[in-house]
């Protein structure tokens, strides 16, 4: 028997052995807060599974890692943030009053910045095993060899034994067969003005992919609300997610610029 056909047969026990652990972590629906949204999820996104999100384009690694970490802030309990160091290098560095901007506590995450993208997937597992952990923000750069099916799979039993939720964050990935619960691309878009001009609340452009237990969804166009740790309807009005144009203020001035939904901060 060849090497190769040893190794297929040795990963295929090992997958059957993952599959007979089940644990006992229950999966519940956590409404994001925006009807649309829930309402396409089911009644709300489901905790104890394992969740994709990508940046939509290059310049939207910020929105991307901003949705991971409000994700996280709505589940509540403690954080895990795990990265590859080569994700830091691209998107920057994460940054605490990023974070609290969003709502999501510095002092309630614990941060693990590792080389190889094989020793972040072993982490994450171990972490996502672990007591009282709301949420694994597991961020990998490229279409590192290492996150193939069996290590989704591998994800996704941890989290579904523990009730864990793991956020796999792919900064410069594509989307190739994984056991994620749900698949979301995500991108920045405008805020919408508040009164004298003042910034606006962070405001994303997201798109479910794929899910596992209904159809794909979206485009929506929606806000977050830090004090109510929620998503709702985009306040801007019917502007198109095809990134039109805001309208003027009420002086006549224009629309201010995008508000960058940014947790992280630029290296160098």
């Amino acid at each position: 028997m060849s090497a190769t056909a040893e190794q297929l047969r040795a990963l295929r026990q090992e997958v059957a052995g993952l599959e007979r652990w089940t644990g006992q972590g229950a999966a519940r629906r956590v409404p994001l807060g925006h009807a649309e949204v829930d309402a396409a999820l089911g009644g709300g996104l489901e905790t104890g599974r394992l969740h994709e999100l990508f940046s939509r384009a290059a310049g939207d690694v910020g929105a991307a890692a901003g949705f991971a970490a409000m994700l996280a802030a709505r589940f509540g309990s403690g954080v895990f943030w795990l990265r590859q160091e080569q994700a830091g290098r691209q998107g920057g560095a994460l940054h605490g009053p990023g974070l609290a901007e969003i709502g999501l506590d510095p002092a309630q995450l614990i941060l693990g910045v590792l080389e190889d993208p094989l020793a972040v997937l072993a982490a994450a597992g171990e972490a996502a095993r672990c007591p009282g952990v709301g949420s694994v923000v597991v961020e990998l750069h490229g279409m590192p060899r290492a996150l193939d099916l069996i290590a989704t799979r591998r994800l996704a039993l941890a989290a579904e034994g523990s009730g864990a939720s793991v956020l796999l964050l792919r900064i410069g990935g594509e989307a190739r067969p994984s056991a994620a619960w749900t698949r979301w691309s995500v991108s920045a878009a405008p805020s919408a003005p508040l009164e004298a001009g003042a910034p606006g609340h962070p405001a994303l452009d997201l798109e479910l992919t794929r899910q596992k237990s209904g159809p794909p969804g979206g485009p929506w166009r929606v806000e977050w609300d830090r004090d109510g740790a929620s998503f709702r309807t985009w306040s801007g009005g019917g502007a198109a997610l095809s990134g039109a144009p805001l309208p003027p203020a009420a002086d006549g001035s224009a629309a201010p610029p995008r508000r960058a939904v940014l947790p992280l901060r630029r290296l160098g």
